[in-house]
């Protein structure tokens, strides 16, 4: 690869620590109460609990793959070097699914959270408009893509902070155990991928690696300091919101059935002093940062999953291409915009969240398997950053992930047919037009 063909080294550990809160910050702003519709709030309790460990565990577990190997592919990369390039090649197209559909869900966000505050715009048409305005953004330069996510994501930490005092006068324990446990076990398995939506998207943290000044290093602390912001941030949210009034009032627009809403922080604040209320209002603008933190960093994540595919050959070679003027992969950010869009018009935001998790589970487990192999073929590969507690780590993550598949896939059924048709059907068009590929 000639310099020409490569990406900007621009990024600093403070924008690797933007990047990584910022990619996943929107997840405690929505999508996380759906969960509670299916578990009640102990059903998800105990099933972010278990996710959070998982993502702690793959946190360092995939530091050490990032750091042994810092390329754009992410996940691609990784495998395709650990278990040859039909591996690489699925926990390619996971990585793309999981952050191409992400987006979309996260748009959608955005546009409840503003129609909240000037209903006259359709929600759909706010969407929209994010969709073409950040794509712009990443392609205009990384290093401005990453500032910009670095100051919306402190602001909306801001944001939380805010939710968290007009919580707190407001909080009361009893509503915590009120219909906490509605559906039993069944309920808590079922809330698993909302649970993952919490976190999901960290590992995008990997995939600027190529693009971060001293990626050796940095990359370590950027997956560290992030995950711990995180897990408190998910805690203190989950937490507070359901105080106030109770599950239900976060998961449907009526506060009892029916409906279900995008938007349940506001939601919860307008049960303390009203819809018109000061504060309210304002949390909503300053919130919107928080999902524009997500969209953004999640756009520029699946720009680089997509680009890096392209650059190997195995989805087509224009994608692989960055821009001579911009120095970004133009190209495939174009391309996941418009199937982004597409998957908007579908107005189905459970159902673009579960297929995002889908891939993402498919690429934390290929990823796992990565770890394991890389240590067997290749013991001398150098490591700046090795996973503690080897192998107990990744041997965790890997079980979790395991089995949060495997109940995706029962509670979930039509769309694992549909996810693993995707997956096989994309195998099958990559060994006939790489017939003779091999590691």
């Amino acid at each position: 690869m000639t310099p020409a063909d490569g990406l900007k080294k621009s990024l600093t550990p403070l924008m690797l620590w933007g990047l990584g809160v910022g990619y996943v910050i929107s997840g405690m702003y929505f999508g996380w109460n759906l969960g509670l519709e299916k578990g009640g709030t102990l059903g998800m309790a105990i099933t972010t609990t278990v996710i959070m460990l998982m993502y702690v565990t793959f946190s360092f577990s995939y530091a050490e793959l990032a750091c042994a190997i810092p390329k754009a592919g992410g996940a691609f990369d990784y495998a395709q070097k650990a278990l040859g390039s039909e591996a690489g090649f699925i926990a390619g197209i996971a990585q793309s699914v999981e952050f191409i559909f992400a987006p979309p869900a996260i748009a959608f966000a955005i546009g409840a959270y503003f129609n909240s505050f000037f209903p006259q715009v359709p929600v759909l048409t706010t969407a929209l408009f994010a969709y073409v305005l950040f794509t712009a953004i990443n392609i205009y330069g990384v290093k401005e893509a990453a500032s910009f996510a670095t100051a919306v994501t402190i602001i909306a930490i801001i944001g939380l902070a805010i939710f968290y005092v007009l919580a707190l006068p407001a909080f009361k324990a009893e509503n915590l155990t009120r219909n906490s446990f509605p559906n039993g076990w069944q309920g808590a398995f079922a809330a698993i991928p909302f649970a993952i939506w919490f976190f999901l998207g960290i590992e995008g943290v990997a995939n600027v690696a190529e693009e971060s000044v001293n990626p050796q290093k940095d990359i370590s602390r950027g997956f560290g300091l992030s995950m711990t912001t995180l897990a408190v941030l998910c805690v203190l949210v989950f937490v507070f919101a359901v105080g106030i009034a109770g599950w239900e009032t976060i998961v449907y627009k009526n506060g009892k059935s029916g409906e279900t809403s995008d938007s349940p922080l506001p939601l919860a604040l307008s049960k303390i002093n009203g819809e018109s209320d000061v504060w309210l209002k304002t949390f909503i603008i300053v919130g919107l940062s928080g999902l524009i933190a997500s969209f953004h960093g999640l756009l520029l994540a699946a720009g680089r999953s997509t680009f890096e595919m392209g650059r190997t050959k195995q989805l087509p070679a224009f994608l692989g291409r960055v821009s001579e003027k911009f120095k970004t992969p133009a190209n495939s950010l174009l391309v996941n915009m418009v199937i982004g869009m597409i998957a908007l018009l579908t107005g189905k935001t459970a159902i673009i969240i579960t297929i995002s998790v889908f891939g993402a589970l498919t690429l934390y487990i290929i990823s796992m398997i990565s770890v394991f192999a890389l240590r067997k073929k290749y013991p001398e590969l150098h490591r700046p950053f090795k996973t503690p507690l080897y192998p107990a780590m990744p041997f965790i993550t890997l079980v979790i992930a395991v089995i949060s598949l495997a109940a995706m896939c029962i509670y979930n059924w039509q769309m694992a047919i549909a996810y693993f048709v995707i997956l096989f059907l994309a195998l099958v068009v990559f060994k006939i037009l790489n017939p003779g590929r091999h590691e």
